[in-house]
């Protein structure tokens, strides 16, 4: 094997690591029963994966769109403003030639100021990019936004199609009252492909599996884990988490084993319940982590891509103080099971389906329209009479009050977080939409404003005048004929959500 480990220990003094965690998975779980049924006549062989459930993308859903939502967990009690980078790592992005982080970072209303990068081409990305912002940070860089989000499409009765799973999630990092202080680091890489998609394609192709388990992960593992151990006092028997991504059975296990960690510190790969979200996943596991750690335990992750990242953070008291947040457990709670295969293919564009007249129309994005209302579009700021104090979306040179109708006197305001309510709504079956009926409605604030928007994640059981609504950042239609995605805001159901500290 090639390549050499850079390794990098941190002083026990130090105090740069994780500030706060996020973490976001769909609300759809698409049963793996119901796909190797469905494929049974062509692959008999998928039954032996049929177990459990991976989470699935609502039709409105793409990296950038569970990267807002994974981001705005991650930053909850955190002020934003105070954030100076922001990196997005993931595989697949939505668009090839446009800054992807850009989007994400006008969805948060982060600062002009913010230094927005993406980072892709390998699965760990995440990892990679978790790395350079805890350089950046034990340089003195002010607080450093990681997001992984990933969603991956699969060829219909392949393996990887029940392996694999949607989701994000989000690291900042810095210096400062860390919830988790990095203790050290350890990186190699080689050029050992397990997996590829080139230019143009559209599906991964995969290699052998006992290839990849022997050559790769049971060689290429064990160097990095040997080099980060040589580099601290902590021994491999004072892990408590042990975090490694990888679909493969007992790969993990047997390499906690060699390297001399306790099995109990093998982390749970969350393949029953989501699947591995690729380049997101080492985060995810990692949050999970972090979700049961106590002060003083010691969180080894690694991502694995043409090389390994291994990561050592030690869990500090500033946990207990961190903000309620719904994190992984809350959004494995929030879940809803989908057993028709059929709508997860026509959801990923795998099958040509008939959409009808009505969704043959022309959607071209004006370019410089959405630039000029960017604030409003991506960012969800309407604004506030600074006379009267009415709020209102969208911002206008008017205010909606008749008792003040004062010109030019708003102010930015953010409604992207403030809690709403169902004033009234329609289940229209006779407009398009890719998952009818096609839900919308009259959504009021809490503390004023009220706005004409779209439902998602909406069903008959959970929309009713009244209902709790909360705005979700998601796909609002995409032009097929120029590849462009437009998002906007959304309304989805408030169910009461599950704490991520257990």
């Amino acid at each position: 094997m090639t390549g050499k480990s850079k390794v990098c220990p941190m002083a026990e003094t130090s105090d740069v690591g994780i500030l706060a965690f996020g973490a976001y998975l769909p609300r759809l779980r698409l049963s793996r029963k119901a796909v190797a049924e469905a494929n049974a006549w062509f692959n008999p062989a998928l039954k032996g994966l049929a177990k459990g459930e991976r989470t699935m993308c609502n039709w409105d859903e793409d990296s950038v769109t569970m990267a807002v939502e994974a981001a705005r967990d991650g930053l909850t009690g955190q002020d934003r403003s105070a954030v100076t980078s922001l990196a997005f790592a993931s595989t697949t992005l939505p668009f090839e030639d446009r800054l992807n982080a850009g989007i994400i970072a006008e969805a948060l209303n982060l600062k002009p100021s913010v230094h927005a990068q993406d980072l892709t081409a390998s699965q760990r990305a995440a990892t990679s990019g978790l790395i350079s912002a805890l350089q950046m940070a034990r340089g003195g860089a002010g607080p450093v936004l990681v997001v992984a989000s990933e969603k991956r499409r699969t060829k219909t009765a392949s393996p990887l199609e029940l392996q694999v799973g949607d989701g994000a999630a989000a690291m900042l990092v810095g210096s400062g009252p860390v919830v988790a202080r990095l203790v050290a680091q350890a990186s190699r890489t080689v050029d050992f492909v397990d997996h590829f998609r080139g230019e143009g394609s559209e599906f991964d192709y995969t290699w052998e599996e006992r290839w990849i388990r022997d050559e790769g992960y049971n060689k290429i593992v064990p160097a990095v884990l040997a080099d980060l151990f040589k580099a601290t006092d902590v021994k491999p028997a004072d892990i408590a988490h042990f975090a490694m991504p990888c679909v493969l059975p007992r790969v993990a296990a047997g390499i906690a084993k060699k390297a001399g960690m306790p099995d109990k510190a093998v982390r749970d790969n969350l393949h029953a319940v989501s699947g591995e979200t690729g380049a997101a996943h080492p985060l995810l596991m990692l949050a999970h982590a972090l979700e049961d750690a106590r002060p003083g335990d010691k969180i080894l992750v690694v991502g694995f891509g043409q090389g390994c990242d291994a990561l050592l953070f030690e869990a500090t008291e500033n946990l207990a103080g961190l903000a309620p947040r719904r994190g992984v457990k809350g959004h494995l709670a929030r879940r809803k099971e989908e057993t028709n295969y059929g709508k997860f293919q026509a959801f990923n564009d795998l099958v040509a389906i008939e959409r009808g007249m009505r969704a043959d129309v022309d959607k071209q994005t004006p370019l410089s329209s959405l630039y000029r209302n960017r604030r409003m579009l991506t960012g969800f700021i309407g604004g506030q009479c600074k006379r009267c104090g009415t709020l209102q979306f969208p911002k206008s040179n008017v205010c909606v009050n008749p008792n003040c109708n004062a010109f030019h006197s708003q102010e930015d305001h953010p409604f992207a977080d403030t809690p709403s309510k169902v004033q009234s709504y329609t289940a229209d079956r006779l407009t398009y939409s890719p998952d009818p009926p096609h839900y919308y409605g009259m959504v009021v604030f809490e503390q004023g404003g009220r706005v004409m928007i779209d439902f998602t994640d909406a069903d008959a059981a959970t929309v009713d005048v009244a209902a709790p609504m909360r705005m979700m950042f998601r796909i609002k239609d995409y032009d097929p004929q120029r590849g462009f995605t437009r998002y906007f805001w959304k309304a989805a159901p408030a169910d009461k959500p599950t704490p991520a500290k257990a």
